[in-house]
């Protein structure tokens, strides 16, 4: 009897405590690699909402200004592919119309829909190249500008002379995505690609 009671007290070992939180959760190299990128994004897009709002708001050529935090979604969407990039802009444009920084509510819906179409196009019929990604942002850039100048006369928010203001918009956003480019790519690349093509 003494020996089976023994026996089950030898059997039965508790896990170890452990004293962090650290040890509770277990990340492996390729998440905290993934956490890395995302959070560098998020920086990317703080900071260039911030130079939107802060600097190129108040600068005006012919009629118009960039419009920095467009130009971010749209190339991280089509950087990223539909899966994940379909996700991306949702949460961004969101968060871009809640900064009081986006024209309006409508510019969540514009925004998703010329970048998932974009991405898809991009996907389906065109390689990985930096000059198709750039293209397909750049036309996805400017049906959103399109979209906005649409919106903004169905809503009579504009006047049909602003049209070549809008252009103009694109075209500065656009020569903005050329150089933002190769930062956003390096910054997609951590951690692997999360594409399948």
């Amino acid at each position: 009897m003494a020996r089976r009671k023994l026996s089950k007290q030898s059997e039965f070992k508790p896990d170890p405590r452990q004293n962090s939180l650290s040890g509770l959760f277990h990340v492996t190299q390729l998440q905290k690699q993934r956490m890395l990128k995302w959070t560098l994004y998020v920086l990317t897009g703080i900071l260039l909402l911030t130079i939107q709002d802060v600097i190129m708001s108040r600068v005006s050529i012919f009629g118009a200004t960039t419009d920095l935090p467009v130009v971010y979604i749209l190339l991280i969407t089509v950087i990223e592919g539909v899966d994940v990039g379909s996700l991306f802009v949702l949460f961004a444009s969101t968060i871009y119309y809640f900064s009081g920084s986006a024209p309006g509510p409508y510019c969540i819906g514009l925004l998703c829909a010329v970048g998932i179409i974009a991405t898809l196009l991009r996907q389906a019929y065109l390689r990985r190249t930096k000059a198709s990604i750039v293209i397909c942002a750049g036309i996805a850039l400017t049906i959103y500008e399109m979209g906005l100048f649409v919106v903004g006369i169905g809503l009579g928010l504009t006047r049909w002379d602003r049209v070549f203001s809008f252009l103009i918009t694109a075209g500065y956003s656009f020569g903005v995505m050329v150089l933002l480019y190769p930062l956003i790519n390096k910054i997609g690349l951590i951690g692997g690609t999360t594409w399948k093509e």
